[in-house]
C-alpha cells in the first residue's frame, strides 16, 4: 500500500562527513533540485491546470485536479487519463504544478488530459473514507455509493464540463490507487475504454498487505499506519510528513521489545487510528475482510484491462493475479492482459528495473514497459493508435533475464515436478525408495525469532525479496534442503506448492517455506561492487511464504494442533517465473519465525491479538519425510 520512500540526512551525519564529500553531496542535491524545477516548468509550459469539486450522486464533492494540454482545441482533442488516490493530489492551487503527470514521463510528451482526484473522505474531498471501500450489491438510490459509482460520476462530469476531450477515458493507479482503478472498472461508464490496475491492493487478508495465510505482516502494517490515519475534516497534507520515532535503527529489536501485538495500540497507536485496529483485530477471514475483496465484484467490466505487477513486490504480490483471473471469469468479453516484471512494489514507475540488490536484470526494464507496453496500450484504446499486439501474459523470466510472451497464465505447457526431502538435507526430483518414516526437527523460540533480513532496518527493505539467505541457513532453527548442481536449466512458471507433513509440541505454529536459487561458487561478483558482495554460493530468495497452522483447514474457523501429531499443511507460494540455471542448486528452507516481517506466533492456540507475554512458548517442530507422511514441494516446470 505504501509507496512513500523517506530519505533523511541528520545534522550529526553531516557533521562527520568530509568537506569534499559534502561539496559533492551539495552539488548532487542542487542538481536534483534543478532537475525537479525543470520538470515542473516543462509541465507548466505544456498544460493548463484546473481544480474542481466534482459532485457525486449523493451530493458529496470530490476534489479533482485537471491538467489540459495547451494545444487542445476543437480540432485537436485528448482523452482523459484518471488517477484516484487516498494519498493526496497535491500540490494544490492552479498555479502549483507537480514534477510528473501520468504513469511515466513519456505520457506527458504524448498528451492526455490528466485527472487526479482525492478519493471520498481523503484530504480535500467530502465524505467518509473506508478502507478498501466495500462494493454495494445495489445502486438503487443516490445514497448507494462506492468507488464504482464515484468513478462513473467523475467520468460523466468530466465529459460534460472539460472542453476538448475526445469522449474517451482511461484509469490507472499503483498500490492503493490500483485498487481504485480496479473498483472503477465495475459497471464501467461507456466512455471508460482502458484501465490499468497496477500492484493493486485486492484482497488484504488473502495474500496482500495485511495477512499471508493467516500470518499478520507486522512491520509493513505498523509502518504504514503510523502515517495513514483518519482525518477530522477537510485537510491539506503536511508540508513535511512526520517521521515516526522508533528510537532505534533496528526494527528487529524494536518489535521484539514491543512485545505482544496488543502492545502496538497500548504503547503507540493509543486510540488515534482505528484503521490499525481493524487490521489487527480481525485475525480470521471474517465478513470484514470478505466485503473488501474487490476481485469478487468485478462484474460488467466493459473496458480493456492491463493489470501490472512486480515479481518482487513485498506488499501486493498476489493482487494482480486475482484481478486478472477475476476479469477473465466474471467479465470474459473484456480484453484482459497481465504484465509481471522484475520490479519491487510500483518499481516500473520509480526504478530502472535493472537490478534488485546485487541481482542484475540486464536491462532498463521499466523504460521498456512504459514506452513499449503501457503507453501503446492506452494509445490504442484511447486514441485509436495501432494495436500493440500484447500477449495475454507478458512475463519477465528471472534467472535468464528474458521477457516471455504467453497465451495464458499459468502457461499451458507446464508439468508438475515433485521435490522430495531426504536425509542429510538432500532434495531430489527422484522419489525415494520405500523407507521408514523419519523427521527433521528444530526448536522454535519466539523470544529469539529468525530475522527476515540480515541488515538493520525499521521498514521492510525491498531487497529482502531476493536477498541472500546464507545467514538464515546457519541457524539451528532453520531446516535446509538442497539438490545437487542441476544438469540442465529448470524453469518454474506458476505457483510452487509445498505439501508439508509437520508436527509441533505446541497447539499452534507458523511454518515458513522459502524457495531459493543457490549460485555456483564460481559465479562472478558484480562490478562495481561497493558492498563487497560475494556471489559465489549466493542463496537468492526466489519466493517465501508463511502459513499459520491453525488455519490449515479453514481461514474462517481456526483449529488447534494436536501436540506432536503429524499434520498435513498444503498451500501455495505466490507465482514465479524463474529459471534455475544449469550448475545452480535448488534449495528449500523451512522455519517457524520470520521476524519482524511476520508477527510472532505464541505457538499456543490463542487469539493472537489478545495474547499476553505469558502465552509465548518454545515449541519443538518436526518436518516429516518418508513413509506415509512424505513432505514434498511441487514445482510447475515449463516444458521447452
Amino acid at each position: 500500500m505504501n509507496l512513500f520512500t523517506k530519505w533523511t540526512v541528520s545534522a550529526a551525519m553531516l557533521a562527520g562527513l568530509s568537506g569534499t564529500w559534502l561539496g559533492a553531496w551539495g552539488l548532487h542535491a542542487a542538481r536534483g533540485a534543478q532537475e525537479e524545477t525543470a520538470a515542473v516548468e516543462a509541465i507548466r509550459a505544456a498544460y493548463t491546470k484546473y481544480e474542481f469539486r466534482v459532485p457525486m450522486r449523493d451530493g458529496a464533492k470530490l476534489f479533482t485536479a485537471v491538467y489540459v494540454p495547451k494545444d487542445a482545441s476543437a480540432s485537436k482533442t485528448y482523452p482523459f487519463l484518471i488517477m484516484r488516490t487516498p494519498y493526496s493530489v497535491g500540490p494544490y492551487g492552479t498555479d502549483n504544478f507537480p514534477r510528473r503527470l501520468g504513469p511515466a514521463p513519456v505520457f506527458t510528451k504524448d498528451g492526455f488530459i490528466f485527472v487526479n482526484q482525492d478519493v471520498r473522505g481523503r484530504f480535500q474531498s467530502d465524505g467518509t473514507f473506508e478502507e478498501m471501500t466495500p462494493q454495494r450489491a445495489s445502486h438503487a438510490t443516490p445514497k448507494d455509493v462506492d468507488e464504482s459509482t464515484d468513478t462513473y460520476d467523475t467520468i460523466d462530469w468530466l465529459l460534460k464540463n472539460v472542453s476538448y476531450n475526445n469522449g474517451k477515458a482511461g484509469i490507472y493507479g499503483i498500490s492503493y490507487p490500483g485498487f481504485f482503478a480496479a473498483a472503477g472498472m465495475i459497471d464501467s461508464h461507456p466512455a471508460l475504454k482502458a484501465a490499468s490496475p497496477q500492484a493493486p491492493v485486492t484482497d488484504l487478508y488473502m495474500g496482500d498487505d495485511a495477512y499471508h495465510n493467516g500470518a499478520f505482516m507486522l512491520e509493513a502494517n505498523f509502518g504504514f499506519y503510523t502515517f495513514f490515519k483518519p482525518r477530522a475534516g477537510l485537510e491539506f497534507p503536511p508540508r513535511h510528513w512526520p517521521e515516526f520515532n522508533y528510537g532505534t535503527n533496528d526494527g528487529y529489536d524494536f518489535y521484539l521489545k514491543m512485545g505482544p501485538l496488543s502492545n502496538a495500540k497500548k504503547l503507540y497507536f493509543k486510540d488515534t487510528n482505528f484503521y490499525w485496529d481493524d487490521q489487527a483485530q480481525h485475525p480470521n477471514y471474517d465478513d470484514y475482510w470478505k466485503a473488501r475483496n474487490i476481485a469478487a465484484h468485478l462484474q460488467n467490466v466493459h473496458c480493456a484491462v492491463l493489470t501490472v505487477g512486480g515479481l518482487f513486490d513485498a506488499e501486493d504480490l498476489v493482487g494482480p493475479y486475482k484481478i486478472f483471473n477475476a476479469v477473465a471469469k466474471v467479465s470474459p468479453d473484456a480484453p484482459d492482459m497481465l504484465v509481471e516484471g522484475p520490479w519491487v512494489h510500483g518499481g516500473w514507475a520509480g526504478t530502472a528495473g535493472d537490478h534488485l540488490g546485487p541481482v542484475n536484470f540486464a536491462a532498463r526494464n521499466s523504460d521498456y514497459f512504459n514506452e513499449h507496453v503501457l503507453l501503446p496500450f492506452f494509445q490504442h484504446y484511447l486514441i485509436d493508435a495501432a494495436d500493440p499486439k500484447l500477449p495475454k501474459a507478458l512475463f519477465f523470466e528471472t534467472g535468464t533475464n528474458v521477457w516471455r510472451r504467453y497465451d495464458s497464465w499459468p502457461p499451458k505447457n507446464t508439468e508438475a515436478a515433485t521435490l522430495y526431502f531426504e536425509a542429510g538435507g538432500k532434495l531430489s526430483f527422484t522419489a525415494p525408495k520405500a523407507s521408514a518414516e523419519a523427521a527433521d526437527e528444530y526448536v522454535s523460540d519466539p523470544a529469539k525469532p529468525v530475522p527476515f533480513v540480515e541488515t538493520q532496518a525499521t521498514d521492510v527493505p525491498r531487497e529482502y525479496m531476493d536477498a541472500d539467505q546464507r545467514f538464515a541457513a546457519k541457524r539451528s532453527d532453520v531446516l535446509v534442503y538442497q539438490t545437487e548442481p542441476l544438469e540442465h536449466d529448470v524453469t518454474v512458471a506458476g505457483a510452487v506448492q509445498p505439501r508439508l507433513w509437520v508436527s509441533s509440541s505446541g497447539t499452534d505454529s507458523d511454518f515458513v517455506v522459502k524457495l531459493i536459487d543457490v549460485y555456483p561458487m564460481n559465479y562472478p561478483d558484480p562490478e562495481p561492487n561497493p558492498a563487497e558482495v560475494h556471489m559465489g554460493g549466493y542463496q537468492q530468495l526466489v519466493r517465501g511464504e508463511p502459513f499459520r497452522a491453525k488455519f490449515r483447514k479453514s481461514f474462517e474457523k481456526p483449529e488447534a494442533l494436536t501436540p506432536n501429531q503429524p499434520t498435513a499443511i498444503d498451500f501455495a507460494l505466490p507465482d514465479i517465473n524463474h529459471t534455475f540455471r544449469r550448475g545452480h542448486r535448488i534449495m528449500v528452507q523451512i522455519q517457524s519465525t520470520w521476524f519482524p516481517l511476520v508477527d510472532r506466533n505464541p505457538q499456543k492456540f490463542v487469539n493472537i491479538p489478545d495474547a499476553t507475554e505469558a502465552d509465548f512458548q518454545e515449541a519443538t517442530e518436526k518436518v516429516y519425510r518418508g513413509g506415509q507422511h512424505e513432505t514434498t514441494v511441487v514445482l510447475p516446470v515449463l516444458e521447452r
